[in-house]
């Protein structure tokens, strides 16, 4: 794990730039998939060490801040092309991690138990948290009306970035001081004995700022590579007739990788607390990040900034919103409300396809 984001970090620095032939393109493919499992690696090593939930909190926070960096960048470059990027890249995200994530997630903890059970407070907070976001910046400029088009004026969009980042800081504050309790996995009666993994000592000072490197360094390659197979992956989507679009939900995809794998591996544990932090955090890290970063780069940017979302991801999202909320209330979940949710993802992949 340590051999294989450096190399995925020199094909990066190879690759940058250069047109890829297929065979390049196929090991590069292998590489990000082994980058994504040593950013998954390490974020554990360093979760083992300072705890939950500030395990969570690393994952979520450092993958974002990259793929907010790449969407800026995309979109400096893109022109009137990427003016809707920044929102497509955000409500994949919501729906990625909300249903995507959170149904993966379930489904594997009640695979093993008949009944997942979590924390409904620090997740009910979660929750609101991600909504409130997600409307204030992705539906209400579909129905504001001091600029053209489903997009704010520079005013609005400066608020909607104040917001945000008060949002995310007052969440971060309470899950990480106030009411930390409430974002630790719940113990229930029976638990299985703890894993060798969970029994292992505290990793080092050393061996922990080691891996925060190359998780760093992985998370970097992750997002890197992502947009050198952008243009085989725009190639592929134009060559199948697929609408544009898609090509954000596979980059997003990509990105998400870690805190996917990281979210199923902790729900085999029956650590379902974990799985939902990463979930809900890294939905509102997005949203909570992405958007002040665009708003500051809006004074650079000289096309079209469109953040308001159509009908039917209108209503994908207020679904989403619904169907978690009925989730999250009880504090327990089953195999149907893991289906629920793997139908909405599903759902979402297909409208994508097939608008």
């Amino acid at each position: 794990m340590v051999v294989v984001p450096l190399l995925a970090l020199l094909a990066l620095a190879l690759a940058w730039g250069r047109e890829l032939p297929l065979v390049l393109a196929i090991i590069l493919a292998v590489l990000l998939a082994g980058a994504v499992l040593a950013a998954v690696h390490h974020a554990e090593v360093i979760a083992h060490r300072v705890g939950e939930p500030f395990g969570s909190l690393v994952l979520a926070v450092a993958v974002t801040v990259i793929e907010v960096a790449l969407i800026v960048s995309l979109m400096i470059s893109g022109g009137e092309h990427s003016a809707s990027l920044a929102r497509d890249t955000v409500f994949a995200a919501v729906m990625i991690t909300c249903n995507g994530i959170v149904g993966l997630s379930l489904l594997s903890g009640t695979l093993r138990r008949k009944v997942a059970v979590f924390n409904a407070e620090g997740t009910g907070g979660a929750l609101a948290t991600v909504a409130t976001l997600s409307t204030l910046s992705l539906a209400l400029p579909t129905f504001t009306t001091s600029a053209k088009g489903p997009a704010f004026s520079a005013a609005q969009l400066g608020f909607a970035a104040v917001v945000s980042l008060l949002l995310y800081g007052l969440f971060v504050l309470t899950q990480t001081v106030r009411h930390r309790d409430y974002f630790l996995p719940v113990a229930t009666a029976g638990d299985a004995p703890a894993t060798a993994e969970e029994h292992a000592p505290r990793p080092s000072t050393r061996a922990t700022m080691i891996s925060l490197g190359l998780l760093l360094v992985a998370l970097v390659t992750v997002v890197g590579l992502a947009k050198v197979e952008s243009p085989v992956i725009e190639l592929a989507v134009s060559s199948a007739g697929l609408p544009q679009a898609v090509v954000g939900v596979v980059i997003a995809l990509l990105v998400l990788l870690p805190e996917t794998i990281a979210a199923v591996r902790a729900a085999k544990r029956d650590q379902i607390q974990i799985s939902l932090n990463l979930a809900l955090g890294s939905a509102m890290a997005s949203i909570g990040l992405t958007i002040p970063a665009i708003a500051v780069a809006s004074i650079w940017l000289t096309g079209p900034l469109v953040l308001g979302l159509g009908a039917t991801h209108l209503v994908l999202l207020g679904l989403t919103f619904v169907v978690t909320t009925l989730t999250v209330v009880p504090g327990r979940a089953t195999l149907l409300q893991s289906g629920v949710h793997l139908v909405l993802f599903a759902a979402f992949l297909f409208l994508a396809i097939s608008p």
